[in-house]
C-alpha cells in the first residue's frame, strides 16, 4: 500500500467535527418526529428535533410509497430577545387583523397605528436590522389560518411552563413529505444523512384516515378572543406535542349507539427516553359530555403503555377528548397520534398461532368487527413470531401477533385443573390454551423417564396476550420440582430479549426427571386474573438448542474503505453453547466482516465492517444471518438489527429496527490508513504478552499516534505503541488473574492524534481526533 505525504498530512489533520469514529454522544441523533406520521394521498411538513442534525440534506424512509425532502435546517431556539419579540408580535398582529379582514369580507389595509406605541413615542427611528426568529412554526406565516397564528403565538411566548433547552433534541430539520395513494399503511423508518453521517431511525407511520394536529391553545378552560373551533369530523387521527403540565382537548361530534376506538400511538413513536421516568411519555385518555362529566378513563391497553379507549356513544351530540401525560410532564419529544372513530379493533384472538403448514383459522374478538375468524400465514418461514391484520371493507384492523412452529399441536381440554384431571398430552407438543378466569389453572400430564430432560416455556407476552403466567413442573403427588415466573435474557443493565416489551412475563423452566413417572405442568396466571384474552402457547417437550442475533447500531456511517464496529448478541436457548459464524448475506461488493464470529458460552461479540473502497450515491441495506451446528445440521438465523436505548437513567434495551442502513462517503485519504499485518486470532499468554503489528505509511507524525482499547474485556490492556517497520507495533498485556486460558473474543483499536487548537484564543490547547477504527483482532488468551 502506498499513499502521498500530502495525502497522509491530511488524514492525519483531519477536523473534530469531520472525524469518523468519534464517541457516540458526536454522532446525529434524532429524538422525536412532529406529526409522527400523515396520510396516504397527502402532502405536508413534520419537524425533526434532535442533535447534530446541521447540513442535513437527505431523509430516507423505509418501504415504498413515500418521499421526502429537507426544507430547511434551524439551530436551537434559545431565549427570544426582546427586540425578536417585538418584530414578531408586530408581524403576528399584522396578519391577524389580515385574516379578520378575509373573514368580514373588508380589504386589509395597514395601520400606521400598527406600529408599537412606544417606538412612535420616541420620535425616533432605529435603523439597527434585528435578527428574525427562525422556528418550523413560522415557516410559510403568511399562509397560516387566524387559529394557526394564534398557535404560533401560543408556542413562542406564552409563558405558562418553563421549558429547560435539552441539546439532544434541540436542532430542527423541517421535511416535505409525500405519501402516495397506494402507499402500504404501517409503521415506516426515517433517517436523515448529515454531514456527519446517518441518523438513528425513527418511527414514522402511514394511515389512512384524515389527519389534524393540534392548535393551542386547547386545555381545558375559556378563551373569549378566539372563535371557538367546530368539532372534528370522524375518523381522524389527532397529532400532538405535551408540554410540562399541558393538557390537551379535541371537540367531535358523535352519534348515539356509536362503538367507538380511541387508540393512542407515543410509546410506540419515541420508545424509551433515556431522561425521563417511567421512561416514556405515559399517555391518559379521558372522554366528556358536553357539560363536561367524566365519561370513560384509559391510561394504557392491558401491560401496553400506549391506551386505548373504548366507548359506546350513549346519545348525539359533541364531546370531548383529553390526552395528556399521567405526572403531568412533557416535551417536544412527547408526541402522540390518537386514532378516533368506528374502526376494526381485535382484541382477542385464539389460538394464538399454528404449526407449520397447517392451515390455521384464529377466532377473533373485538369492536365494530364483521368478520369472527381471520387466517393466519404458517407457511415455512425463519421468522416465528409474525403479524397480521384483517381487511375489512377498505379498513386494516390493529395489527395482532402470533407464532408459528414446526412442533405438533393440540388445544386445552377443560376440565383439567388438578393432577388428577390434568389433561393427558404425548411429548413434544404445544399446547394452545386460555386462562378463562381468576381461579383457573392449566394442568398438563405425561409420561417422563428417568435422565429425561423436560422444557417447558410459554408464549403469551410476547404474543400481546395480558397472561402473567406461573409455571410450576411436579410429580405425580404435587411436589413441586421447579417452577418460574418471569425468565429474559439479561447483559448486566442490558435487555437483550424484551425489545419494546415493558413488562416482561413469560415463563421458562428447565428440569431433569428424577425417576420413571408421572409429571404434570401447571399454568396459572401470577395475578389471578382471567378472561377470554388471556390465551396461551405452551411448548412441552425436550430442549430445542437454538439461538437468536440482535446486531447495534441500526444505522451505521463509513468513509469509503474505512472500517466501522458493531456489537451482535446471542440470544441463546434451550442450553445452545456452540459458535455462531456471522456473515453478510447478498451484501453490495467491497463489504467484509472481520471477526465475525461469536465463540460457544459467550453471548455478544464486537466485530468490524470495512466499507467498499469507492463512496456510495445512497445508504444500503445490509443483511447479515448466523450459522451454527446443532444436532449435526446447519442451523441459519437472520441478524435483527436494534438500537441500543436506555430507559430513565438506568436500564438499557434493544429496541428492534427494520433494517440495517449503512452510509458509505467519501474517503479521507487513498487506500487504508491502518491495516493488520498478519491474519487470524492473536495468542495472548495468560499473565504475559503479545505482539501486534500493522502497517501503516511513513511519516514523521506517525510516533504521535496513540493507540486505544475500545471496550476490552476486563484483563486485556494495550500498550508500548512504537514505529517499527512497516509501521506500528504494540503490546496486548493479560492480567493473568482477570482473563483464563481459552477465552476468546474480538479486540477493537481506535487511532487518535492530538492536534493543536486552531483557535487563536486558546493556541496552547489541544485537540483528540478519531483517525479511525482499526479491523477486529480475533484473540484467545492461552497458557503460557
Amino acid at each position: 500500500m502506498t499513499v502521498s505525504k500530502p495525502v497522509l498530512i491530511v488524514a492525519l489533520t483531519v477536523c473534530v467535527t469531520n472525524a469518523w469514529g468519534q464517541p457516540a454522544n458526536r454522532e446525529p441523533h434524532i429524538g422525536y418526529l412532529y406529526p409522527g406520521g400523515g396520510q396516504q394521498g397527502t402532502v405536508f411538513n413534520i419537524t425533526a428535533g434532535g442533535q447534530l442534525l446541521r447540513g442535513t440534506d437527505n431523509v430516507y424512509v423505509t418501504g415504498e410509497g413515500v418521499h421526502a425532502r429537507v426544507i430547511r435546517y434551524y439551530r436551537p431556539v434559545r431565549n427570544i430577545q426582546r427586540e425578536q419579540r417585538q418584530e414578531l408580535q408586530k408581524r403576528l398582529k399584522e396578519l391577524r387583523q389580515k385574516r379578520l379582514a378575509e373573514l368580514s369580507g373588508k380589504e386589509f389595509v395597514k395601520k400606521e397605528a400598527d406600529e408599537p406605541e412606544r417606538e412612535k413615542k420616541k420620535g425616533a427611528t432605529n435603523t439597527r436590522r434585528v435578527r428574525p426568529v427562525r422556528h418550523p412554526l413560522l415557516y410559510n406565516l403568511e399562509e397560516k389560518s387566524l387559529r394557526e397564528l394564534h398557535h404560533v403565538a401560543h408556542e413562542l411566548f406564552f409563558p405558562r411552563w418553563k421549558k429547560q433547552l435539552n441539546t439532544q433534541i434541540g436542532e430542527m430539520v423541517l421535511i416535505e413529505v409525500t405519501i402516495d395513494p397506494d402507499a402500504e399503511p404501517g409503521d415506516r423508518e426515517l433517517r436523515l444523512e448529515t454531514r456527519v453521517g446517518l441518523t438513528n431511525p425513527m418511527v414514522f407511520q402511514v394511515g389512512q384516515l384524515p389527519e389534524v394536529c393540534e392548535l393551542e391553545p386547547n386545555d381545558p378552560g375559556t378563551y373569549p378572543n378566539l372563535p371557538k373551533a367546530p368539532p372534528v369530523g370522524l375518523p381522524v387521527v389527532l397529532n400532538g406535542q405535551i408540554m410540562p403540565g399541558d393538557v390537551d382537548r379535541f371537540r367531535f361530534r358523535a352519534r348515539q349507539g356509536q362503538g367507538l376506538v380511541m387508540q393512542v400511538h407515543a410509546r410506540r413513536l419515541v420508545p424509551y427516553l433515556a431522561d425521563a421516568v417511567p421512561g416514556w411519555f405515559q399517555a391518559t385518555l379521558t372522554i366528556y359530555d358536553a357539560r363536561g362529566g367524566e365519561l370513560a378513563f384509559a391510561d394504557d391497553y392491558r401491560f401496553d403503555p400506549d391506551p386505548v379507549l373504548f366507548y359506546e356513544i350513549p346519545a348525539t351530540g359533541v364531546y370531548e377528548l383529553e390526552i395528556r401525560d399521567s405526572i403531568h410532564r412533557g416535551r417536544e419529544d412527547f408526541v402522540y397520534r390518537v386514532a378516533v372513530g368506528e374502526q376494526p379493533f381485535i382484541t382477542g384472538i385464539y389460538p394464538l398461532g399454528g404449526q407449520t403448514g397447517v392451515a390455521t383459522d384464529a377466532r377473533i374478538t373485538g369492536w365494530n368487527l364483521s368478520e369472527k375468524q381471520l387466517s393466519l400465514d404458517t407457511q415455512p418461514g425463519v421468522e416465528c413470531i409474525r403479524q397480521t391484520a384483517l381487511l375489512q371493507d377498505k379498513w386494516l384492523t390493529n395489527r395482532v401477533t402470533y407464532a408459528v412452529d414446526s412442533m405438533p399441536e393440540r388445544r386445552e381440554i377443560e376440565p383439567n385443573d388438578t393432577v388428577e384431571n390434568g389433561q393427558r398430552i404425548v411429548l413434544p407438543r404445544i399446547v394452545n390454551g386460555c386462562i378463562e378466569g381468576p381461579e383457573d389453572i392449566d394442568v398438563f400430564r405425561f409420561r417422563g423417564q428417568a435422565g429425561d430432560e423436560i422444557v417447558a416455556e410459554v408464549y403469551a407476552r410476547r404474543l400481546h396476550s395480558p397472561l402473567d403466567s406461573l409455571l410450576r413442573l411436579t410429580d405425580a403427588s404435587g411436589t413441586v420440582l421447579e417452577w418460574n415466573d418471569d425468565t429474559m435474557h439479561k447483559d448486566g443493565h442490558l435487555h437483550t430479549d424484551m425489545g419494546l416489551l415493558t413488562h416482561h412475563a413469560d415463563s421458562y423452566l428447565r428440569a431433569r426427571l428424577p425417576k420413571d413417572g408421572v409429571y404434570c405442568v401447571h399454568l396459572a396466571d401470577s395475578q389471578h386474573h382471567g378472561g377470554d384474552a388471556y390465551a396461551y402457547r405452551l411448548r412441552i417437550g425436550p430442549p430445542q438448542p437454538d439461538f437468536a442475533l440482535r446486531l447495534t447500531p441500526s444505522s451505521l456511517t463509513v468513509p469509503a474503505g474505512g472500517v466501522v464496529p458493531v456489537c451482535v448478541h446471542a440470544l441463546r436457548k434451550d442450553g445452545f453453547d456452540g459458535d455462531i459464524e456471522l456473515l453478510l448475506k447478498d451484501a453490495p461488493a467491497g463489504f467484509a466482516l472481520t471477526g465475525g464470529t461469536i465463540r460457544g458460552g459467550r453471548d455478544r461479540v464486537r466485530m468490524t465492517v470495512t466499507a467498499p473502497p469507492a463512496p456510495l450515491d445512497e445508504p444500503v441495506v445490509l443483511r447479515l444471518e448466523g450459522r451454527a451446528r446443532i444436532g449435526g445440521q446447519t442451523v441459519t438465523r437472520p441478524v435483527a438489527p436494534s438500537e441500543d436505548m436506555m430507559q430513565a437513567f438506568l436500564y438499557r434495551h434493544l429496541a428492534p429496527s427494520q433494517e440495517l442502513m449503512v452510509s458509505v462517503g467519501r474517503p479521507r485519504f487513498r487506500g487504508r490508513l491502518f491495516e493488520l499485518a498478519r491474519s487470524g486470532p492473536v495468542r495472548i499468554p495468560a499473565g504475559g504478552a503479545a505482539i501486534v503489528r500493522i502497517r501503516a505509511p511513513r511519516h514523521p507524525r506517525l510516533r504521535d499516534v496513540e493507540l486505544e482499547l475500545s471496550e476490552p474485556p476486563e484483563g486485556v490492556t494495550l500498550h508500548s505503541v512504537t514505529v517499527v517497520p512497516p509501521g506500528l507495533a504494540f503490546q496486548l498485556n493479560a492480567d493473568g488473574d482477570s482473563v483464563q486460558p481459552g477465552f476468546t473474543g474480538n479486540l477493537i483499536v481506535e487511532a487518535f492524534l492530538e492536534e493543536g487548537n486552531q483557535n487563536s484564543e486558546a493556541p496552547n490547547q489541544t485537540r483528540r481526533v478519531s483517525l479511525g477504527v482499526l479491523p477486529a483482532i480475533p484473540f484467545e488468551i492461552v497458557r503460557r
